[in-house]
């Protein structure tokens, strides 16, 4: 069975969030909680709050136990772009795009993978 937790519209860019996410691919649900918990990147805290979520919706929905999950997926996707402008010389502007992304976890039980 797969559990998925989205956080959508987290304030920092995709590109930041990819390597963290390819470090947690794969892992146990335990064991990828404690990467992101000593990973000093913002990133982090965003996944661990998805991580967090993702073990619950497993727990509380789908009454699976949390020791036995893996992370089947984990993936930083782009979202909107807030446009802003800087103002420079001679009345001109330059814009500015505030990149905002998605995080989407989703877990699996070992028991159906196998």
């Amino acid at each position: 069975m797969e559990v998925i937790a989205i956080t959508r519209n987290a304030k920092m860019s995709a590109f930041k969030g990819r390597p963290l996410a390819r470090e947690c691919q794969g892992l146990k649900a335990a064991d990828a909680l404690k990467v992101v918990e000593f990973s000093p990147r913002k990133c982090a805290a965003i996944l661990k709050k998805t991580l967090l979520s993702a073990i619950a919706n497993a727990k509380n929905n789908n009454n699976l136990d949390p020791a036995d999950l893996t992370v089947k997926l984990c993936v930083f996707d782009e979202s909107i772009r807030a446009r802003r402008y800087w103002p420079t010389a001679r009345g001109s502007a330059h814009p500015i795009a505030r990149r905002l992304c998605h995080c989407k976890v989703v877990l699996t039980d070992e028991k159906e993978t196998k």
